[in-house]
């Protein structure tokens, strides 16, 4: 098979058992490798289904200027398609961009606007949309994809990956374990499952210091999971459990990750296994659970896999006197 460009090679990611990071018998643990796609991350589905519902329904033409708030995966994702499609794109980034993805997306041509003016939240989501809506004004014939609130976003996974999985395994999925952000991978993943599993639990991945499930605002490290502020595409009714892991837990996730299962992989990853961890012991026998991994680790070097890095994040994790929360419905 020859593919036309790179975006064609988006999908089609393969399932891996993670039977050596969780051994425990008589429960199975799958991860949908989302790393492997070509851009590196779970967010080349969205960019591309977005941009190509949009050009479909004539939101996005020849001479539009693609515009959308992002310091990681989807930026970088946005940036390789409409690098292929002949569109201009500008990135809103803030400080926490990682050394490693603003080079990605200087090299790919992108535009990058960066704000530096913390919002309300203790975070910088609100200072980014609000940047966006300045440049909407300011750029002729911009178009904002909103991964926050457009639809498409969780359609591309509901008919992406979640269709995928139905084709690659022959039993049923007990639980879904997903880290939320846009919350466009939990939503549109679980609710193609449990058109099939009805019983499957719906288990969503928070990180200590994210609003999206009433959780208080604070200072986060790990990108790409977590919010500072509620998306309009989170529907809180359709997850069963909340499971919060912070910043030291992400990392030591991915760290048992690589050393157990020989897999690199992003700072969510980790959120996910160290989740999945505090899970297992009320998952009864003949049970299956499902996760993602939604990116390469490489891009998390200066982070999670960086000592002096590791060593903070520790710190704060065991300076933490309260335990930290698991809500489970």
């Amino acid at each position: 098979m020859i593919c036309k460009n790179i975006t064609d090679c988006v999908g089609n990611t393969p399932l891996v058992s993670l039977s050596r990071l969780f051994p425990r018998e008589g429960v199975s643990v799958l991860a949908k490798m989302e790393m492997m796609n070509p851009g590196g991350s779970i967010k080349d589905r969205p960019a591309k289904y977005m941009l190509e519902a949009g050009i479909q329904a004539g939101t996005i033409n020849s001479g539009s200027h693609i515009i959308e708030s992002s310091s990681g995966n989807l930026a970088i994702a946005l940036a390789m398609t409409c690098k292929l499609k002949g569109l201009p794109f500008t990135a809103v980034v803030d400080p926490k961009i990682s050394p490693t993805n603003l080079k990605m997306l200087r090299l790919y041509g992108a535009n990058i606007v960066s704000v530096t003016e913390k919002d309300q939240n203790d975070g910088y989501l609100l200072t980014r949309i609000n940047t966006v809506k300045q440049l909407l004004l300011s750029i002729p014939n911009s178009v904002w994809v909103n991964q926050y609130a457009n639809p498409d976003n969780w359609r591309s996974h509901y008919h992406g990956e979640a269709d995928e999985i139905l084709r690659q395994t022959d039993r049923d999925i007990d639980y879904l374990v997903i880290g939320a952000s846009t919350s466009g991978t939990l939503m549109g993943v679980s609710r193609r499952l449990r058109e099939h599993f009805p019983a499957m639990k719906v288990i969503a991945v928070d990180i200590v210091g994210s609003v999206l499930f009433g959780g208080k605002s604070s200072p986060r490290e790990i990108p790409g999971i977590g919010a500072s502020r509620v998306p309009e595409l989170l529907s809180p009714e359709e997850v069963d459990s909340v499971i919060y892991v912070d910043d030291y837990e992400s990392a030591l996730g991915c760290r048992e990750l690589l050393v157990k299962e020989g897999i690199l992989a992003g700072g969510s990853s980790g959120s996910s296994v160290s989740a999945i961890g505090k899970l297992l012991p009320d998952i009864p026998d003949g049970k299956c659970v499902l996760t993602l991994l939604p990116d390469r680790g490489e891009r998390y070097l200066d982070l999670v896999y960086d000592e002096d890095w590791f060593d903070m994040v520790r710190q704060r994790h065991f300076d933490n006197t309260p335990p930290l929360q698991r809500k489970i419905a």
